[in-house]
This record gives C-alpha cells, sequence and structure tokens, in this order.
C-alpha cells in the first residue's frame, strides 16, 4: 500500500472544501437568518451521548440503534455514541439543564455532524451533517404549521424548487394500539416471507416493517391498513386543523398516509420534504412531533415537534441548480523587492483591519508571476510596489475586471476602495 493510499479518508466520509464550503457556509447562513425571525435559538449539543439516550428515544429495534450506531466503552466503561441524529440530545439538553422552567415555547436549532454506518451512496454518508430545529411547549396545531411555513420560506430562500411536501399523522399513544393490532393481523400470514430483520420487528413492533427498505418487503406492504384509519378523535381534529392550516397559509401538500418515520419517538403530525432530483435518497427535510419524549427523560410532560435538513442533499441541488457564487480578494499588493513587500505588508494590515480581504504577491516571485496569481483569484483590484512607488508615495493600481488603471498615493488607497 502506497503512503497516499494510507491516509484517504475513511469510506463514506468526505472533505468539504473551497469553493463548496461556500454553499455551505450560505445554507447555514440562511437558515440562522429565516430560524431567527420565527424565534429560534441556536443550541449546541455533544456529539457523543451515552449510547442508552438513543436506545430509549430512537427504540431498540430500529435500524438505526440495531444496525448503524458508531458505539464505543471508553476508559470508564460506559458505552458512548457518536450521535446519529440530533433530536434527542436536544431533549437531553432541555431536561437536564431545566429550560422547562423557561417560558415556553421554548425554540432552538443546531447543526453540526451526525454518524451512522450506513452504506454510502449518493446523497448518503456515514459522517453527514443536518440543521435542524426543535420546538418546544406547544400542543395546538398551530406550531406545527409555523414549523412547516418556516421549512418553505428557508428552502424558497435558498432557491430550491420542485419540492413536495408530504404530511401524514401517526396518531398518538391512545390510537396507536388499534393500528399495531391491525397490522399484526395483516402481515401474519405473509410472515414466511419478509425479510429476517422484520421478522423480528413483527413481534416486537410491526410499525418498523413499513420503514423497511428491502424490496421484497415493500411489494408484501401492498394493501396495509392505513394509519389514517385508526385515529383517535383527538388526533384527527389535531391532523384536519393542520391540513387547513397548510391551506391557509398556501402551503402545497400531500397526504402520505404511509409514511410513518423510522424513530419510535414520533407522534402526530409526521412529515418529509422530498426531490425528484436525487434519485433513491429523496428527502431533504423531515420532521414531526414527539409529544411524550421529554417525560420518557424524566421532565414534564411537554409536547414538541421539530425537523432536521439534510446538508449534503441541499448542497448537491444548489451546485446543480445555481452558478456557483466564490469570494475573491478585493485586493491583490504586487510587490518588487524587499522594501515594497515590508511596505505591501503594512499596507494589507491596514487594510484588513477594516475588513478588506487582502492577498499579498509575496516578492520572491517575479512580478509577472505575481499578476498571474491575482488574475487566477480573480482579484478586483491590484495595487503594484516596487521602489520607485516607495520613493515617490504612489503606488500603480488596476482593476482586472474592467482593465482601468491609474495611479494614486499610497496614503489614500483606503478611501480610494471605499
Amino acid at each position: 500500500m502506497g503512503s497516499a493510499e494510507r491516509y484517504n479518508a475513511l469510506k463514506g466520509i468526505q472533505d468539504i472544501f473551497p469553493p463548496d464550503i461556500y454553499i455551505w457556509q450560505k445554507i447555514e447562513k440562511i437558515a440562522a437568518d429565516v430560524f431567527s425571525v420565527y424565534g429560534f435559538q441556536e443550541l449546541r449539543a455533544p456529539i457523543i451521548e451515552l449510547t442508552d439516550i438513543f436506545i430509549r428515544s430512537i427504540g431498540e429495534t430500529s435500524d438505526i440503534v440495531e444496525k448503524e450506531m458508531y458505539t464505543f466503552s471508553d476508559k470508564a466503561g460506559r458505552s458512548i455514541t457518536l450521535r446519529p441524529e440530533g433530536t434527542a440530545p436536544v431533549v437531553r439538553c432541555y431536561v437536564q439543564n431545566h429550560l422547562y422552567n423557561l417560558p415556553f415555547p421554548q425554540k432552538f436549532f443546531y447543526s453540526g455532524p451526525m454518524f451512522r454506518y450506513e452504506r454510502p451512496q449518493k446523497g448518503r454518508f456515514r459522517q453527514f451533517y443536518q440543521i435542524g430545529v426543535e420546538a418546544f411547549g406547544v400542543a395546538d396545531p398551530t406550531i406545527d404549521a409555523e414549523i412547516l411555513s418556516m421549512l418553505r420560506l428557508f428552502l424558497d430562500t435558498i432557491g430550491l424548487k420542485e419540492l413536495s411536501f408530504e404530511v401524514n399523522s401517526i396518531g398518538c399513544e391512545q390510537c396507536r394500539p388499534g393500528y399495531r393490532k391491525a397490522l399484526y393481523d395483516f402481515f401474519s400470514n405473509k410472515f414466511d416471507n419478509l425479510c429476517p430483520d422484520c421478522k423480528r420487528r413483527f413481534g416486537v413492533n410491526p410499525l418498523r416493517i413499513l420503514d423497511c427498505k428491502v424490496d421484497s418487503c415493500i411489494e408484501l406492504r401492498k394493501g396495509t391498513p392505513r394509519v389514517t384509519d385508526f385515529l383517535c378523535n383527538e388526533c384527527k381534529e389535531h391532523f384536519h386543523t393542520l391540513l387547513f392550516l397548510l391551506q391557509t397559509l398556501n402551503i402545497p401538500y400531500v397526504i402520505n398516509p404511509d409514511m410513518v418515520r423510522g424513530l419510535d419517538y414520533y407522534t402526530r403530525t409526521t412529515f418529509e420534504v422530498t426531490t425528484e432530483h436525487l434519485g433513491a435518497q429523496n428527502a431533504v427535510a423531515a420532521g414531526g412531533r414527539y409529544d411524550r419524549l421529554v417525560e420518557e427523560f424524566g421532565g414534564p410532560p411537554t409536547p414538541a415537534i421539530g425537523f432536521a435538513i439534510g446538508m449534503e442533499r441541499i448542497a448537491t441541488l444548489l451546485k446543480s441548480s445555481q452558478k456557483q457564487e466564490v469570494p475573491a480578494p478585493k485586493v491583490f499588493i504586487a510587490t518588487i523587492g524587499a522594501p515594497a513587500e515590508k511596505e505591501g505588508l503594512v499596507i494589507a494590515d491596514k487594510l484588513r483591519g477594516q475588513g478588506i480581504w487582502v492577498e499579498l504577491g509575496y516578492a520572491d516571485k517575479s512580478l509577472k508571476s505575481q499578476l498571474r496569481r491575482a488574475d487566477r483569484l480573480n482579484a478586483d483590484y491590484v495595487f503594484i510596489i516596487g521602489d520607485n512607488e516607495i520613493n515617490s508615495g504612489i503606488a500603480k493600481w488596476k482593476r482586472l475586471s474592467n482593465g482601468s488603471q491609474g495611479e494614486i498615493s499610497m496614503l489614500e488607497i483606503f478611501d480610494f476602495l471605499k
């Protein structure tokens, strides 16, 4: 194995660097701007948590817990997991720090890496990034509609089109047992044809079968009873009110009765935003209600709702649909000789102190080489300083975008750039 191969990144993990990083920064900035006008504040939770946090919230029979978590023992013998999703750590933070004592609703957003040992494919990585939001303390479906409205504004603002909003209700702890019984009855005579994972899920949580990605199980699901037919009156009213509010806000939606989401903590409202431009991994954002999770973590009964956005998928869509904007230096200072290099460094330091991006040519390169580099960097202005310019206090300048040029006192460069 050659030295170059030895230090390759792990499979399913990618480096993000210019120019792609500018797309990521744009997404993050717009998210923060949009979420803040809805009252969401940033929260930063750890990347590692006790494994039990995810087993309790996501569910022991989920694919994430069964197959995909990066889990290890630390030196104290504790089972530690790299977070596979963001909601459980935020709920843990909310309960541990008694944030429920503050006026509700408490609304947070976060961003950062998540980790799952999945088969890498387009739009899916083993270290992947999400932007998520969580809102605590409101049971009314108005906040469900508000969350979806915020998500739509974010996606509109970054310029994504041709997206589908899919919504569903998976009921609550009152009406879920009836649906599970219906699923159990439906799959009883299909049990022998289920995949090994679904055979295990059948007795523990038959809803998991609806989330299976195996083709044979997808085929067996045809004709499955729909969860919306088993909703209690309160869940029906909540869902119908949500649909009315989405219509009021002119948010186009599709009811997807087969969408149950893959995590145990969801209740009532679930939703996904999908696109036809990403292949099989077509969801760019997904979420829903989890009205019992805070209580299960030891906090008071607290309704909650949230969603997560897949950064890689959003970035891929933007890269393919929009011209990429790459930042460039405002000023490039080309110098000839050591005294000029020193003067150029002083000028650059003053300009940078005023928030102006400056690149230096470095005097050990020829002037021709420096100007070629300024052009490759797409710098706006080039200032040329040599012995004559130091003696006269006058620098030559050129604007690369239109070829205009002239001379200016080195004391007036900042005012000239303004």
